[in-house]
Protein backbone atom coordinates (compact mmCIF):
# COMPACT_ATOMS: atom_id res chain seq x y z
CA UNK A 1 0.00 0.00 0.00
CA UNK A 2 1.48 3.43 -1.12
CA UNK A 3 1.76 5.91 1.84
CA UNK A 4 -1.03 9.09 1.53
CA UNK A 5 1.02 12.58 1.28
CA UNK A 6 0.13 15.01 4.34
CA UNK A 7 -1.42 18.10 2.81
CA UNK A 8 -0.23 21.11 5.16
CA UNK A 9 -3.67 22.33 7.38
CA UNK A 10 -5.34 25.87 7.04
CA UNK A 11 -4.91 28.07 9.82
CA UNK A 12 -7.32 30.02 11.32
CA UNK A 13 -7.48 34.20 10.56
CA UNK A 14 -7.62 34.95 14.10
CA UNK A 15 -5.64 32.30 16.00
CA UNK A 16 -2.11 31.77 16.64
CA UNK A 17 -0.45 28.15 16.57
CA UNK A 18 0.56 26.76 19.86
CA UNK A 19 3.30 24.03 18.33
CA UNK A 20 4.74 23.15 14.57
CA UNK A 21 6.03 25.22 11.93
CA UNK A 22 3.91 27.63 9.97
CA UNK A 23 5.58 29.29 6.55
CA UNK A 24 4.91 33.06 6.82
CA UNK A 25 4.13 34.97 3.67
CA UNK A 26 4.69 39.03 4.16
CA UNK A 27 3.94 38.53 8.07
CA UNK A 28 0.90 36.58 7.48
CA UNK A 29 0.15 32.66 8.36
CA UNK A 30 -0.61 30.72 6.11
CA UNK A 31 0.11 26.77 6.14
CA UNK A 32 1.21 24.66 8.80
CA UNK A 33 3.66 21.57 9.02
CA UNK A 34 4.64 19.08 11.51
CA UNK A 35 8.32 19.02 10.80
CA UNK A 36 10.75 22.03 10.57
CA UNK A 37 12.39 20.16 7.25
CA UNK A 38 8.64 20.24 5.25
CA UNK A 39 8.23 23.75 6.13
CA UNK A 40 11.50 24.90 4.85
CA UNK A 41 11.16 23.31 1.87
CA UNK A 42 7.96 24.95 0.99
CA UNK A 43 8.84 28.12 2.21
CA UNK A 44 11.73 27.63 -0.47
CA UNK A 45 10.24 26.82 -3.18
CA UNK A 46 7.74 29.67 -2.70
CA UNK A 47 10.51 31.67 -2.47
CA UNK A 48 12.29 30.57 -5.20
CA UNK A 49 9.11 30.76 -7.30
CA UNK A 50 8.01 34.59 -6.39
CA UNK A 51 11.62 36.41 -4.79
CA UNK A 52 9.87 39.85 -3.99
CA UNK A 53 8.03 37.75 -1.53
CA UNK A 54 9.27 37.53 2.12
CA UNK A 55 8.85 34.19 3.49
CA UNK A 56 9.30 32.58 6.64
CA UNK A 57 9.16 29.90 8.76
CA UNK A 58 7.55 30.12 12.38
CA UNK A 59 8.42 28.13 15.04
CA UNK A 60 5.13 27.95 17.11
CA UNK A 61 6.62 26.41 20.03
CA UNK A 62 9.77 29.01 20.14
CA UNK A 63 7.78 32.13 18.85
CA UNK A 64 10.53 32.83 16.66
CA UNK A 65 10.47 33.69 12.77
CA UNK A 66 13.17 31.91 10.44
CA UNK A 67 13.76 33.98 6.96
CA UNK A 68 13.77 32.36 4.28
CA UNK A 69 16.03 33.09 0.69
CA UNK A 70 15.90 32.17 -2.48
CA UNK A 71 19.36 30.46 -2.56
CA UNK A 72 18.37 27.94 0.17
CA UNK A 73 16.98 24.59 -0.96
Amino acid sequence: MTQAIKKPTNLSEYAMPTDGYVIAVDRKLKARYESESDAMTAASKLKQSYPVLQVAVYNAAQRTYTAVDATEK
